[in-house]
């Protein structure tokens, strides 16, 4: 299962850690969820999620204020006793001594954060979604094309490289080139990344390894893109029908999401950077509500409808 560390959500979130003199790098969190405590810290433990990170507002912050030091030291103690990889105290609010004695004793290291306690949880929430989601890598290059991630896929060697090339000369922007990351963020989003040690890198066969980030700028590339256009490459086939039309979508899966696929023949003197633009702008419009396919098709049927009714007439 995945995981994140505890010390990489401290500094990704820029937290302020109040109790350091515990050893955290064991600590790991598994779910992307987080929990406000509040009935706990009420008494009520049924269906306490310890393993989340308890996240503390302004309202149980008030609230845990208003009791007396021995009523502290009962709720307290009662709370922190479950495993619980960390709280995080929102809004820079300090905790009382007697939580962060408990605290220690207990070894639950206690956090802050400056933001807002509504803030923090959205961001968080999102960024952990991202980093524990469902993960596979696949073979192929993945662009940013007018907004549109395309993941362009095919044989070894039939040209996908060399379409990423053309296509970031043309302004667009690389994720990934030769493995691309797939996570599965939620039932309707799949983001892809590249791996660290191939990040910004691509490979032309006969020229080697070229670096786009130095070679066309930052803007030529980015970290993310969810994945909503895929292209596969393939050698043309005479014997094969292709699709001219375009009025019934193909989809492709993975992790469970279908995402939808066209599938470009490959033949000399085809603009395969032409196409992939093409085909992000034509997926981008039938989204606005557009199928130039689909309005074809009711022009020939009008201009069908028509020509029997003139028949009819005469």
């Amino acid at each position: 299962m995945a995981s994140v560390s505890l010390k990489t959500i401290i500094e990704k979130m820029k937290l302020d850690n109040l109790t350091p003199e515990l050893d955290i790098k064991k600590i790991r969190i598994s779910q992307p969820d987080i929990n406000r405590p509040a009935l706990q810290l009420a008494g009520y433990f049924e269906h306490f999620e310890a393993t989340r990170l308890q996240v503390i507002g302004f309202v149980e912050y008030t609230y845990m204020e208003s009791f007396s030091d021995d009523e502290k030291e009962k709720m307290y103690k009662e709370f922190l006793s479950f495993d619980i990889p960390g709280v995080v105290f929102c809004r820079e609010l300090i905790p009382d001594p007697i939580f962060i004695k408990i605290a220690l004793q207990e070894k639950v290291p206690v956090l802050m954060t400056k933001k807002s306690t509504s803030a923090f949880m959205a961001e968080i929430i999102r960024w952990l979604n991202v980093k524990l989601a469902p993960c596979i890598s696949i073979h192929g290059v993945l662009v940013d094309v007018y907004g549109v991630g395309v993941l362009i896929t095919g044989e070894s060697g039939i040209g996908k490289s060399e379409t990423a090339i053309e296509l970031i000369k043309r302004g667009h922007r690389l994720v990934s080139d030769d493995v691309v990351e797939l996570r599965r963020v939620s039932e309707e989003t799949l983001i892809g990344s590249a791996p660290d040690i191939t990040k910004h890198f691509i490979e032309m066969r006969g020229v080697g390894i070229i670096d786009v980030k130095t070679l066309y700028g930052v803007s030529s590339v980015r970290e993310t893109q969810t994945i909503d256009l895929v292209i596969k490459l393939e050698d043309w086939d005479k014997d094969k029908e292709y699709d001219r039309l375009g009025l019934e979508e193909e989809y492709t899966e993975y992790l469970g999401n279908k995402i939808v696929c066209h599938r470009i023949p490959i033949r000399p003197g085809r603009n395969l950077a032409v196409i992939c633009e093409s085909a992000a702008v034509n997926h981008r419009q039938k989204a606005m509500g557009y199928n130039a396919a689909q309005e074809l098709y009711n022009r020939v049927q009008n201009s069908l409808a028509k020509r029997r009714s003139e028949e009819d007439d005469d």
